[in-house]
This record gives C-alpha cells, structure tokens and sequence, in this order.
C-alpha cells in the first residue's frame, strides 16, 4: 500500500514595501507557536506574540515605518501584509474549518473573537479602552490593525471587549482572543476530505 500524501505546507512570505513602510511577513498556518518580531514598536510586537503563541502559528514580521510621524503607517500596514500573508498560505481553502471563536480572560478584562475565513471583509470592532494610550503605544491603532489584516485576509471578524479596566489588559485578551480563534479557523478539518466549506464551492 502506498503511505498516505503528507498535506501540503501552508507557508507565505510576502513583501510591503510603500512610501512609507517596509514590511515583510513569514506565516506558518501549522508552526508551534515560534515568533520573530522586529516592528519598532515593543507593544504591538508583545501583542502578535499572543496571536502567534496562542495561535500555534509560526509568525516573523519584520517592520521598518515612518515612527517619526506615528505609528500609525506601520501598525495599519503590519495588518494588511499579515493578512496578505494568511490568505496566501490557506490556498484555495479546501478543507479548513473556516470558523472560529474564542473568549480570553486576563484579570479582569475578557474579550471575544469570532472569525470567519469567509473570503469577505468586514470588521465589527468594539473595544472602549479606558485609556487613550497604552505605554506608548495609541489605542486606538489596534482597530486599524485588524482593519487592515481583514481587508488582505479577506475575513469577517468579530472583535468585543465585554468587560476590562485595565487598558493593557483588554487589549492583551484581544489579541489573545483573535490568536486563538484564528487557530480554529485555520484547523483542518479531517471529515472535510478536501471539500471547500462553503455551498458556494468556493471561499
């Protein structure tokens, strides 16, 4: 008998390279949780190591931005290459779970992420932050990553903040939230045997 086809690899490495960022992303949709993160921002690189641990992915950004400006460029674009990077890892889809979700606590604060790899963006982002600023870091950035990363991945994503008094921690279980929702999504789905999920035949 023949031994059975290992599946294919779901890697990507993508390249951004604007006026005003350069940026490149390396994701493996079946890692174990490995990060590199040099984004010149301390927070948002302490931030995607939540996705990339919580989500058992393997994920290397590399960032250099205008943070003479702000950090705005750089967080928005490290969003979209992400999401450029996981649409091109996932293929045509065949397979793949296509939903997740996940609740996250830290503390007091707890959050919940819903994704779905539907193949439409869309983004409901609801977090008030207590705080303007966390560290150094603008709050109200988070939302312009995830709005970038659904624009490129082609996702509709979910993101609540149900309750939180700390700023650092709401956010953290954000993170957390998407990374562990989006290991769901992402899963393969043994019973699936190769179909595309959807009763489009096509995502």
């Amino acid at each position: 008998m023949n031994a059975p086809t290992a599946p294919a690899a779901r890697t990507a490495r993508v390249e951004r390279n604007t006026r005003e960022t350069r940026i490149t992303v390396e994701v493996n949709l079946d890692g174990t949780g490995r990060a590199q993160l040099d984004t010149g921002l301390p927070f948002l690189d302490h931030m995607l190591d939540q996705v990339a641990r919580h989500g058992m992915v393997d994920l290397a950004v590399k960032a250099e931005g205008d943070l003479h400006i702000d950090a705005h460029h750089t967080v928005e674009d490290v969003g979209i290459a992400i999401g450029q990077a996981l649409a091109k890892a996932l293929g045509d889809k065949a397979g793949l779970a296509r939903y997740g979700h996940a609740y996250v606590p830290l503390d007091e604060a707890l959050s919940r992420v819903v994704i779905d790899l539907s193949g439409r963006p869309g983004l409901e982002f609801h977090v008030a932050f207590t705080r303007a600023r966390i560290g150094n870091f603008d709050a109200d950035l988070t939302s312009e990553f995830f709005q970038g990363f659904v624009n490129h991945a082609l996702a509709t994503l979910h993101v609540d903040n149900l309750r939180g008094a700390n700023a650092h921690h709401q956010c953290e279980t954000v993170f957390k939230a998407f990374g562990r929702a989006l290991r769901m999504a992402v899963a393969r789905d043994p019973r699936a045997a190769g179909a595309i999920p959807s009763t489009k035949g096509s995502l």
